[in-house]
């Protein structure tokens, strides 16, 4: 006889394994299949392998999709407090850190750990190194669909009834994501909306380049803004470019061809205090002065680059032209990224199946009964801080209760 299994998902990251036995506590027969070696392992290098799960201030305007209010279904079904109450009851030890952020204290490997344990108290079969050869429909009701699936180096048939599509995007490749969700939805005749890589570091071509070189691994508050959307928090310079995350997030904002507009000292009106010091202790140099606020090396480079002839000048002899212009420049650094690192550092994938063609309360496929989509392979995307596992908790468990 043929395999056959109630629900079968595809892929065991967040949401694939979270929809696994949430599907499983409802007395579902549950498989996952996975194509790397073991499960998740985007989750185990996320957050310098501490793992952001979630955040304590989860909103929909913390999510970026063509319909903004697609996921307010899901998370609200399953919110932050329900998955920290699971961190809890397995006894994990978690902080808070900026912006509401929730990591944990010891390892990521905590949290792969409680959804495998979750797993298998609930009877979830999990098979890892599975590569995934062909979907077919089945007029054999209950069953849907048989998976030609290879492992192993044998070819195996497998049928279901429910199939999630958990498979992740096209960030980071080397950790086992890819495009094979999107095949699957264009197979079914579902819309994809444009994808591209976010959360991700730029890279430059023009003189910045090499002013970022020099100044690789120097880190400093910035605030920066692109398209009418500021952040406000580290910028780091690199050998590539510019990363931290300001840069990350204002990623999934900026296209190609446009500048980002960057505050070096978003505390500050910098006209004011120029004027005022050159007023009260004009025998200062310029440069003196702006490395009580800004990192030395930084100060050389944007003096050398925007006004040498006052690089040893006393603000006295600075005229207010001069300093008035700078301030400018130092509230609003225009730079023009040639291009994004791509999906070979990206932390995720903007775009994907377009959720008009998806139940916002099941996450069900409205043309394909039993083909549902979670997770990263929708056009849902949350910013840096714990909104993209939210994510990935929240539409695995809606999708767990519908299967």
């Amino acid at each position: 006889m043929q395999e056959s299994h109630d629900v079968i998902i595809l892929g065991a990251g967040a949401s694939g394994l979270l929809c696994a036995f949430t599907a499983a506590q409802r007395g579902r027969r549950v498989l996952v299949l996975e194509r790397a070696n073991k499960v998740g392992k985007k989750i185990l290098m996320s957050g310098g392998g501490r793992c952001n799960f979630t955040n304590q201030i989860i909103e929909a305007d913390n999510f970026i999709s063509a319909n903004p209010h697609f996921c307010k279904a899901a998370l609200s079904r399953y919110s932050q407090w329900d998955f920290i109450s699971l961190v809890e009851k397995h006894r994990i030890a978690y902080e808070e850190r900026k912006h509401s952020q929730l990591f944990c204290r010891d390892s990521a490997k905590d949290i792969v750990n409680m959804l495998v344990e979750e797993c298998e108290q609930a009877g979830v079969q999990i098979r890892t190194l599975c590569e995934l050869q062909r979907v077919t429909s089945l007029e054999k009701p209950p069953l849907r669909f048989q998976l030609d699936v290879e492992s192993n180096g044998r070819l195996q048939k497998i049928a279901c009834e429910s199939l999630v599509v958990a498979t992740g995007a096209l960030s980071v490749p080397t950790l086992g994501g890819s495009g094979i969700g999107y095949q699957l939805a264009e197979q079914f005749g579902l819309k994809l909306t444009e994808r591209r890589a976010g959360l991700v570091p730029f890279m430059f071509s023009d003189t910045t380049k090499t002013l970022c070189e020099r100044l690789s691994g120097l880190a400093l508050e910035v605030r920066v803004s692109c398209n009418g959307t500021s952040f406000r928090e580290n910028m780091l310079f690199t050998h590539r470019g510019m990363s931290g995350p300001s840069m990350l997030q204002i990623s999934n904002y900026w296209l190609p061809g446009q500048p980002l507009d960057i505050d070096l000292l978003p505390d500050l009106n910098v006209s004011d205090w120029l004027l005022e010091n050159k007023r009260l202790q004009g025998r200062t140099r310029l440069k003196t002065l702006l490395t009580q606020k800004l990192p030395k090396a930084l100060v050389a480079e944007l003096i050398s680059l925007w006004c040498p002839q006052a690089d040893e000048l006393p603000l006295a002899e600075c005229s207010d032209k001069l300093l008035a212009q700078l301030s400018e420049q130092l509230q609003g650094w225009s730079v023009k990224p040639s291009a994004t690192e791509g999906y070979r550092t990206a932390e995720v994938t903007l775009g994907g199946v377009d959720t008009s063609e998806i139940s916002s309360k099941t996450l069900e496929a409205k043309k394909q009964p039993g083909l549902y989509f979670i997770g990263e392979v929708l056009d849902v995307t949350g910013h840096l801080g714990g909104f993209n596992f939210q994510w990935a908790w929240s539409s695995g468990h809606s999708a767990g209760l519908s299967v």
